[in-house]
Order: structure tokens, then sequence, then C-alpha cells
């Protein structure tokens, strides 16, 4: 099980963790085209959404619910015309900024907790990785040239 501690911290921290993480954005060449589709608020709304509530996305989250989730994403990104660079970048950002959060804090150096970390660690990339993909998919779905959503394939759940 994750260290209860650290993620109270993160999740108490989402504000100023959703608004570090839009400054990253907003100074990244990145991020221009996204910047300029997407409304500010909704860009922080969501990073807020994920640090606010990390322990459901970490655990209670099943495979289907990021799937539903970030495949709306991409066709949101996609009918946006927001290049896939800029909403891979972006959810990458998402899960660097945290780190460095973490590591900025000292929040991973207490070594009774170094399991509770190391396993807490693997869920983070295991989420952020299914949204990726799943973003990438809901993307990849939206007809280029003609806005329609084409057929999806079968989804394999990412391990």
């Amino acid at each position: 099980m994750f260290p209860t501690r650290l993620v109270e911290r993160i999740e108490a921290n989402a504000g100023s963790l959703a608004d570090g993480l839009m400054s990253k954005i907003k100074n990244s060449p990145e991020c221009k085209a996204l910047l300029q589709a997407v409304p500010e608020d909704e860009l922080r709304r969501r990073a807020h959404e994920i640090y606010s509530h990390l322990a459901d996305c970490l655990s209670a989250k099943t495979e289907w619910e990021i799937e539903e989730r970030y495949v709306g994403v991409g066709v949101r990104r996609a009918r946006q015309s927001v290049p896939f660079s800029n909403c891979l970048w972006a959810i990458t950002a998402t899960k660097e900024y945290l780190w460095e959060y973490l590591q900025r804090e000292g929040l991973m150096e207490e070594p009774v907790e170094l399991w509770g970390n190391r396993e807490l660690l693997h869920s983070l990339d295991r989420f952020f990785d299914s949204a990726i993909y799943y973003a990438a998919v809901g993307y990849e779905s939206v007809g280029h040239r003609t806005g329609e959503t084409t057929s999806r394939p079968k989804l394999a759940h990412v391990a």
C-alpha cells in the first residue's frame, strides 16, 4: 500500500501543484498549440483533478475508468486541432511535475517508507502510461478530415 502521508500531502497541495504545472506549460514551446486551443482553466482543472484525487487515480480506478476518461480527452484535443505531440507532452509534464515536487519536498527520502514509495512510483507510471495510451486511442479515433469519429479497435488493457 502507498504511504498514506505522502498521498495525502500531494492531494492537500493539489492547487499549488496545478498552478505550478500551468506555469511550466505556459513556458513550454512544446505546448504552444495546446494553449491556443484549450482554455487555461480547463487545463488547470484537469491537473487539479489528478493531483487532488491521486489516491483514487492510483488505486480505485479501474483500467476501464482510465480508458473512458482519457479516450475522451484524446477525442476533445483532436477536435480542438491540438497536435498530439502537445497532448503527450502535457500528460508527461503532469507526471514529471509531480516527481519534481516529491524530490523538492524531500518526500522520497525516508527509508521506512521505501517499499511504499516504490509501489507509489510504479503505480504513478502505470496510471500515466495508461492515460497516454488511451488519449492516443481517442485522438486517433477522430476522423481528421471530416471531424467524424471512426470506429475504434477493441482495446487491450495496458499492463
